[in-house]
């Protein structure tokens, strides 16, 4: 039976409640007492850490780890959110396989690096259990800043600013914060509500003040924030989705993958959450391994993810990929998507070509995970860099007033820690200017 015959099978609770909460589990469950002191022994605490050049936000890893070593998680906690105020979602998805973990002299000698990202989770986790709040504000400066999007650098620069004393208004267009961190993870890297609680942990120094459903372009324009406050930070993420061009079709079972990310994080129970029986994955990032993986935790039956190029290409790391296949996903190679097979209105198959030779993928539904734009209009007459925002060094754009930072910058690798360090140091330098 070919895809143009086959019978579509896309449903919901597939699966038992045992089978779901064992699925949709924590990937790493956190380290205990004993276990953070013993990993923390293994710090060999180097003089000129690489672990430390390698992270994007410059945390003092040696630093915190010893801490940990000595009993002290609230200050290993500090040292990592006087950096990171988002290191307990760092912990928890940063790629420290191919950052911190990669570059540690335990990884380059026995092939075995210290579990950085356990032990940053470790401290941080003990720090927000105890609502110990390192930060306060300072005294009013009576300065207004204006923060667009609720995600990483928006948060993060909003953080910054509260504490240095500036009056901060967050506008977010999606009615919760958190940005890809509450509507583009994985559920099993995050679970438990873990973003909202690090959104409330962060906003609780006070004197960041939240507006929803407030989307720039639609609902609030940037020359009309330039005009109400002292400065500006855009921080409002990549709100297109690329399309597979020729490639796709508008029909039943042809989703975005970020999308059906959000919509699986937002139910209250993922076993009302349909998915196919046979399901593709088109991408070769964390969101095709996400979007994948978590098809097969809702109880597919197949799952492929199919890249267009080689292995050695793909932005997943081999430790997502791995995760992946150890899940039952199959991940194919040089897959050139052709045509969506589309019967009666729905998807029924995938077409792609692969060296030279045409391959057909029966499924019910292909998810779209190729990437993220920037949505040009929102930003008015700001200049651009590669389809996204122009800043310099600091973060300032173009525009008089106005900064920017995150994935809706062209001067980062769409990292969450990457984000948090581009909206702290924006916030370093906004202060610098309101200063002056």
């Amino acid at each position: 039976m070919n895809a143009h015959q086959r019978s579509r099978d896309v449903r919901a609770g597939r699966l038992d409640a045992d089978a779901y909460k064992d699925l949709f589990s924590d990937l790493h469950p956190p380290l205990d007492d004993h276990e953070a002191h013993v990993e923390a022994d293994r710090c060999y605490f180097c003089y000129d850490a690489p672990c430390m050049t390698a992270c994007p936000t410059s945390i003092d890893i040696p630093m915190f780890i010893r801490e940990i070593s000595t009993g002290n998680p609230l200050g290993a906690a500090k040292t990592i959110f006087d950096q990171n105020i988002f290191g307990g979602m760092c912990a928890r998805v940063c790629p420290t396989e191919t950052l911190c973990e990669e570059v540690c002299v335990r990884e380059t000698a026995e092939g075995k690096p210290v579990k950085i990202g356990q032990l940053q989770r470790y401290a941080t986790d003990t720090a927000m259990a105890e609502d110990k709040q390192f930060y306060t504000r300072a005294a009013s400066t009576g300065k207004k800043v204006a923060v667009v999007g609720a995600g990483p650098a928006g948060l993060a620069c909003a953080h910054r600013l509260a504490m240095k004393g500036h009056d901060v208004d967050v506008y977010e267009a999606r009615p919760k914060a958190g940005g890809l961190n509450e509507y583009g993870i994985a559920s099993y890297k995050t679970p438990g509500g873990f973003a909202q609680k690090e959104v409330d942990y962060i906003t609780a120094i006070g004197g960041i003040d939240m507006h929803y459903g407030k989307a720039l372009g639609a609902d609030i324009t940037l020359s009309k924030l330039a005009e109400d406050y002292d400065a500006v930070f855009l921080g409002m993420g990549l709100a297109g989705v690329n399309a597979l061009g020729d490639a796709d079709a508008d029909a039943e079972g042809s989703l975005d993958a970020v999308g059906w990310i959000g919509d699986l994080r937002q139910a209250s129970d993922i076993s009302t959450i349909a998915v196919g029986a046979r399901v593709v994955v088109i991408g070769g990032g964390m969101t095709a391994v996400d979007a994948a993986v978590q098809a097969k935790g809702l109880g597919a039956d197949e799952v492929t993810i199919a890249y267009r190029g080689p292995k050695e290409r793909m932005k997943a790391s081999e430790y997502e990929q791995e995760i992946a296949k150890v899940r039952g996903v199959s991940i194919r190679y040089h897959m050139n998507p052709k045509r969506m097979i589309v019967t009666d209105g729905a998807v029924t198959g995938m077409e792609f070509e692969r060296d030279g030779s045409t391959v057909v993928v029966e499924c019910d539904q292909v998810m779209k995970a190729i990437g993220q734009s920037f949505a040009p209009d929102s930003a008015g007459n700001i200049a651009l860099d590669g389809g996204r925002i122009a800043v310099d060094e600091e973060g300032k754009t173009s525009m008089a007033k106005v900064w920017a930072g995150g994935d809706c910058v062209n001067a980062g690798d769409d990292l969450t820690v990457t984000a948090v360090s581009q909206g702290r140091d924006a916030a370093e330098s906004i202060h610098r200017a309101l200063s002056a």
